[in-house]
């Protein structure tokens, strides 16, 4: 059997219309669609429409989708409970991974697998994992779970549930531009997962919950927050060009740079950048851009990495008021409409996705050893 590149690097695994990334020349685009387009006019729900359908809403079919993510927002009581419940110190993405595989007890069409049945499932979806989130954030912290503004868009209506506070523009404008930045990336680990569960005709929740699992580690989705950490413990831009400096000496990765894709600059990471710089000049944090911006030219000088999606992600995230240990399931919310397109797709045109490995063990015909002679 022909070999591989380790962690099927390379390897083309399914086909698919969703997203389209060249990584030698750092494009990537949703549909047709460049990313640099969509950050600069799209809103999120017209991405998960685009996302979900392969074409741009027109104004009746946005008001639609719009008014079904906001009627579907609500989470059932015995949803509300368990995250009220959950041990303290739970970590974010296990409660979010085990309360997005509840939902599937309270929907009578969790195992209907009709087309009709599984689009208002990805709704529910998209509706609830925001919900999810900002609901354990309040209950998790003794308040009570605030409930969305119908009048708000979906990002706005994150960060008001969030924080109790309703968000002017332009905090609304960055939280939704980086969840369109976030929202699909082609093959990426957690989106296969999924798409290896829905292959096995499993229901779309199991599949989402795959998704959420391969999310959680810090090889995915948890990048930003080493990043936000490592900013937040070094003193001024120096200090974090120094500590950069001793680990890459040492061989420590640093997080935030690199990706398996990209050989040029990630393109989301420009936007993100920008709005780092514009939301700490805003919020007095200022100095967390400085020290990305030296560090970014630092790891480039020596290393010749890029920072990717999660480097700058960080220093806007936190500007937003958002805490360190939702950055990922914000992604996840985020990734819910590319793992949701993605999982519809392979039932669409499905087949179980089974591939082979490259033996290394010993040859066939090893001989029995009685117990007596081990």
């Amino acid at each position: 059997m022909a070999s591989t590149g380790a962690g099927l690097e390379g390897i083309v695994a399914t086909s698919s219309g969703i997203c389209f990334i060249d990584g030698s020349k750092g494009i990537l685009s949703y549909s047709g669609f460049n990313i640099h387009t969509l950050a600069e006019n799209a809103s999120f729900e017209e991405v998960i429409y685009l996302l979900w359908n392969g074409k741009l809403p027109d104004k009746e079919a946005l008001a639609g989708l719009k008014l079904a993510l906001v009627s579907e927002r609500e989470l059932p009581p015995e949803l509300t409970a368990f995250l009220k419940g959950v041990p303290k110190g739970s970590s974010p993405m296990d409660v979010l991974r085990t309360a997005v595989s509840m939902l599937a007890l309270y929907d009578p069409s969790a195992n209907d697998s009709s087309p009709e049945a599984n689009t208002q499932k990805a709704i529910k979806l998209m509706a609830r994992v925001s919900t999810i989130v900002t609901s354990f954030e309040q209950l998790r912290n003794g308040r009570q779970v605030i409930a969305g503004d119908p009048s708000l868009g979906y990002a706005a209506n994150f960060l008001y549930t969030l924080t109790g506070k309703k968000p002017d523009e332009v905090m609304e404008k960055v939280l939704d531009v980086a969840l369109t930045l976030h929202a699909d990336h082609e093959l990426n680990a957690s989106t296969f997962a999924g798409r290896v569960t829905a292959a096995t005709l499993s229901d779309i929740y199991s599949a989402v919950t795959s998704a959420i699992g391969a999310l959680k580690g810090p090889l995915h989705g948890g990048a930003n927050e080493a990043v936000i950490q490592m900013l937040l413990k070094t003193k001024s831009p120096d200090d974090a060009v120094a500590k950069v400096k001793t680990d890459l000496q040492n061989k420590v990765k640093i997080s935030g740079f690199g990706h398996r894709v990209y050989q040029v600059l990630d393109p989301r990471a420009i936007h993100l950048k920008k709005m780092s710089e514009e939301l700490g000049k805003r919020t007095g944090h200022s100095d967390l851009f400085e020290k990305s911006a030296r560090v970014e030219e630092t790891v480039h000088e020596l290393k010749k990495l890029n920072a990717n999606v999660d480097f700058y992600s960080a220093s806007a995230y936190y500007s937003l008021g958002i805490p360190i240990d939702l950055f990922t399931p914000i992604f996840a919310v985020s990734r819910m409409s590319g793992w949701t397109a993605h999982i519809l797709e392979q039932y669409h045109n499905n087949r179980l996705i089974r591939p082979r490995a490259e033996y290394t063990g010993p040859a066939d015909g090893v001989p029995w050893v009685p117990m007596s002679e081990r």
